[in-house]
């Protein structure tokens, strides 16, 4: 414990996140029991940059680099990774509230066809977006 106590006066970065004693709570608060803030948060990121790259490449401002196609090969495997650590989560979540439906309301058995509903929508989203990641792949090695 001393050898931590030598380091709170230095904040730290990189791996020694993982290392120090304050900093290394960082990793048990991001793990809810409720993942549907992280679903939530995938969504709407990517649905904005997604929107956002179109644009870029609508309006031509990629001047046809092969930056630009490494960097679309790269937004594009992240938000596959993103929507697929979410739609785990959430088909986690969901499967735990199917053993809840014994004796549900009509209110909660709604709900649940809903949360159905997402998660095949946020893998059917995960396979697009992994779909985009290959083929832009392609095109980044043509360059």
């Amino acid at each position: 414990m001393a050898s931590n106590t030598g380091t709170m006066a230095n904040l730290p970065s990189g791996v020694g996140i993982c290392t120090t004693i304050p900093d290394i709570l960082y990793l048990p608060e991001l793990c809810h029991k409720n993942p549907q803030g992280w679903v939530m948060f995938v969504s709407v990121f990517c649905f904005v940059m997604t929107f956002i790259w179109m644009v870029v490449f609508a309006c031509g401002s990629h001047h046809n680099k092969a930056s630009w196609a490494a960097a679309d090969f790269l937004y594009h495997g992240i938000a596959a990774f993103f929507y697929l650590s979410a739609s785990v989560a959430l088909a986690k979540v969901t499967l735990d509230l199917s053993g809840k439906q014994g004796n549900s309301t009509t209110t909660q058995l709604r709900n649940y066809k809903l949360d159905i509903s997402a998660v095949v929508f946020s893998y059917v989203a995960t396979l697009l977006y992994f779909v985009h990641t290959i083929l832009s792949a392609i095109r980044w090695k043509s360059f």
